[in-house]
């Protein structure tokens, strides 16, 4: 591919009404009316450097985050050339369902004034219905890849010839597995069709596949995946690992959040966890990847609108959403990539607005911790979880869901006490289990302190062997299993750890067995 770069005008915006700053990019007037129907004042940098060359019908390769303003980047070009010859003009293809609809949402509203049609396509939906649909000459098709390819195997679309193609969150397609659909679908695509590839990352499988279907393409990329929006205040909580979920419970009663989003590593623990709220008496609701596409939907209209304020998801399953008013992300994990936490809070502090963004973190997760903050060069301040009140834990007992188990235990033992008695030694109980969670700031500074002590000697170790004229080597993988355990025998002859790290590692130790038991 041969590489060309381009780069944003230095026009000053300031001078420019909010058409012009957009009809600078060459859009007509139709398109322009949307724009400022849509709420947009000033184009993003993806909009501004990507729309000029896909007007000129470039194929075009993009790196942007998702919540830079992409999805009007490849939808204003195409929305003004689009002919309406009562055919398919542009397919956009994306990983998920709910992104399709939001692409469609912002299609449709874009293309307002040009009385453009456009038509989902996603599995878990009625063949028929989207045939239906499809009959009635949508210019703009948005689909799933599994379901557009079942109905071009099955010869379902007539006349299908886009002019344009997008490929829309591609590196979350390779995750998802989509890629070898992607490579079949382009069977069924003009050669001479425009092809615009839009990618958060660019793994290299990415990269083979853009050498495969893009001809000559312009590369945009966006510098936004190493930094964080200053709308969005960073906290972080040093805790156990068997506290997370009272400690979440705990911060989502103090900062009272309007809507928030939980974000977990696995399927599993999004049910986990958002069982664990729900029977806490909270509006919760759960979003991955093993639920069922009438479920997906079910949880995103139920977020939407009144019957549930808290969103349990995984990354994959909430890439792309949409959501306003979301005040607070809740990392209950740290996220495995810079990638993924830019993503994560993203979700937050949109248009304007400010946001939280809460990380709960292990003494033994920092070293992470501090990588994502040096990489995004974003300011994390330490905070401690605040003890419960007497009105919180009041709200808490009220709301929380009587168990069959808690009934049986109270059938047990209620003719050995009297009510008054037994309800001061359960609201002891509760005290002495709620009175603090976490380490204090000073427990917690203690353990960076450590930290950076032991990345001292480390570094200083290593130096002293290579000025011996010893072979020095680096494992691809720096946190392989042998070097963790190299690092773990020098931090236990070398150094003595403090009592919340020995204390961590054995709750950590416990949690993991626990884990792997089933």
């Amino acid at each position: 591919m041969n590489k060309k770069e381009i780069k944003a005008q230095d026009n000053p915006q300031d001078k420019l009404s909010v058409l012009d700053s957009f009809r600078a990019l060459g859009l007509k007037d139709k398109v322009l009316k949307g724009i400022k129907e849509a709420g947009f004042t000033t184009p993003s940098p993806i909009q501004e450097k990507a729309i000029p060359p896909i007007l000129e019908r470039r194929d075009v390769i993009a790196q942007a985050q998702t919540g830079t303003g992409k999805t009007a980047a490849f939808a204003l070009p195409i929305l003004h050339s689009l002919k309406n010859d009562s055919s398919i003009e542009a397919l956009v293809i994306t990983p998920t369902r709910e992104l399709a609809m939001q692409i469609s949402d912002e299609v449709f509203k874009l293309g307002k004034f040009l009385k453009t049609k456009t038509v989902c396509v996603y599995g878990g939906q009625s063949v028929k219905k989207q045939l239906e649909l499809i009959e009635k000459k949508p210019q703009v098709l948005i689909a799933t890849p599994g379901r557009l390819l079942d109905h071009l195997k099955n010869e379902r679309l007539k006349n299908f010839a886009p002019n344009v193609v997008v490929l829309d969150e591609s590196d979350e397609m390779l995750d998802m597995g989509f890629i070898d659909d992607i490579e079949e679908i382009f069977q069924y695509i003009p050669n001479n069709a425009q092809t615009l590839l839009f990618s958060a990352t660019m793994p290299a499988r990415i990269k083979q596949l853009a050498d495969k279907i893009l001809y000559d393409p312009v590369h945009i990329k966006i510098q936004s995946s190493s930094t964080t929006n200053a709308d969005i205040a960073q906290r972080y909580y040093i805790i156990n690992e068997n506290e997370r979920n009272e400690a979440l419970t705990r911060l989502i009663d103090t900062e009272s959040p309007s809507k928030s989003i939980i974000f977990i590593r696995t399927k599993k623990e999004a049910d986990e966890v958002n069982n664990y709220l729900q029977n806490k008496g909270y509006k919760s609701t759960a979003l991955h990847g093993d639920m069922d596409q009438r479920m997906r939907r079910d949880s995103v209209q139920a977020f939407k609108g009144k019957e549930a304020d808290i969103l349990v998801a995984t990354d994959v399953a909430a890439r792309g959403l949409d959501i306003r008013n979301v005040s607070h992300v809740f990392n209950y994990h740290i996220p495995l990539n810079i990638e993924s936490y830019v993503h994560r809070i993203g979700r937050t502090g949109r248009a304007g607005s400010k946001g939280v963004a809460i990380t709960l973190a292990t003494p033994l997760e920092y070293k992470d911790l501090k990588k994502i903050q040096n990489e995004t060069n974003a300011k994390f301040e330490l905070y401690e979880v605040p003890s419960v009140s007497s009105d919180v834990m009041i709200n808490t007992l009220l709301n929380t869901k009587v168990s069959d188990e808690a009934i049986n235990l109270y059938e047990s033992i209620k003719d050995k006490t009297d009510s008054a008695q037994l309800i001061l030694r359960l609201l002891s109980v509760y005290l002495q289990e709620h009175v603090k969670i976490g380490l204090t700031k000073q427990e917690a500074l203690e353990v960076q302190k450590q930290e950076i002590l032991e990345s001292k000697k480390e570094a200083k170790t290593k130096g002293s062997k290579g000025a011996k004229g010893k072979t020095l080597t680096r494992d691809k993988n720096p946190k392989s299993s042998t070097n963790r355990r190299t690092n773990k025998e020098n931090l236990s002859k070398n150094t003595r750890p403090s009592n919340a790290q020995e204390r961590a590692k054995k709750q950590k130790m416990q949690s993991q067995q626990k884990y792997y038991k089933g």
